[in-house]
């Protein structure tokens, strides 16, 4: 490839595209569930790509790892044991894992190569994987949420792709009640929302299949994301009994890991709400 070589993504819904300069391609193949590929780019670090749609980048990955990971367990009271849905990066499950008070934590995915790959292309988001809290399953997360204990989990964090393919199924009531049953009470749910710009509608689908579900507090935290369509992403935080505004400041302000863009006054400002979303979310 030349220099002057792009890969683009075209996002018909938004009548937008997003694209980034690449040098080489490092890898493809199809999976059994998914066709992944791999670029080396000029100014993004090596970038993932899922049935055409971009999943990572090296260097704006932080702001995804980081938003779909510490509101969730900074707003628990006790994080101890987590399940993370997808993930098969592991930048969610290293994030998890900077979290001392977290016993154990599952990431569940269904495509075992998704792993593999990041771990030999993105070896700095698969640096926790030997803790020994950890534990990479790969299988069926619908399946293992369905069969989990009823209170056996802290926090349910889903890290998925778009809601097709695969991921279809973990966009619906019966999942979330599954997850609900799932948690202890308190424990909180969190899933990738996509863009509130782009999928308002999905979002107030997903909130509505929440309640259904039997979860009282829902809340929408968006946060940019450069490498997803319209550049701005959001995740949906639900609670099994009590509020979501809260949350451990004094932990949160004294957190003695790093973060490159989560800390306390971002976790305020993502509970603020947008006027357009306030309204269209108010339902």
């Amino acid at each position: 490839m030349s220099q002057s070589t792009w890969f683009t993504e075209a996002h018909a819904a938004s009548g937008s595209s997003i694209g980034f300069r690449v040098e080489a391609r490092l890898h493809a193949e199809k999976t059994p569930f998914q066709s992944i590929e791999i670029y080396r780019t000029t100014d993004w670090g090596n970038l993932m790509v899922i049935d055409g749609c971009i999943m990572l980048t090296g260097r704006d990955n932080f702001l995804y790892h980081e938003m779909m990971t510490h509101p969730a367990l900074f707003a628990h009271a006790a994080p101890r044991n987590v399940a993370i849905i997808g993930g098969g990066d592991c930048g969610t499950l290293r994030e998890v894992l900077k979290h001392a008070e977290v016993e154990s934590a599952v990431q569940v995915e269904i495509d075992e190569r998704v792993t593999r790959l990041a771990e030999r292309y993105f070896p700095e988001l698969c640096e926790s994987n030997g803790d020994p809290r950890a534990r990479l399953l790969f299988d069926d997360g619908i399946r293992y949420m369905r069969d989990r204990a009823p209170g056996s989990l802290d926090v349910v964090i889903v890290d998925s792709t778009d809601p097709v393919g695969p991921a279809e199924g973990l966009f619906n009531a019966a999942f979330y009640a599954s997850c609900y049953r799932a948690l202890r009470e308190g424990g909180i749910l969190v899933q990738q929302s996509e863009s509130p710009v782009a999928h308002l509608e999905l979002i107030r689908s997903m909130r509505g299949a929440m309640r259904a579900a039997g979860f009282p507090a829902i809340h929408t935290l968006p946060f940019p994301q450069p490498c997803y369509p319209t550049g701005w992403w959001s995740c949906t935080m639900a609670r099994k009994g009590g509020p979501l505004e809260g949350f451990r400041e004094r932990d949160a302000a004294d957190k003695p890991f790093a973060t490159r863009y989560y800390n306390v006054e971002i976790h305020r400002a993502a509970l603020a709400q947008p006027e357009f979303m306030r309204e269209s979310l108010r339902a």
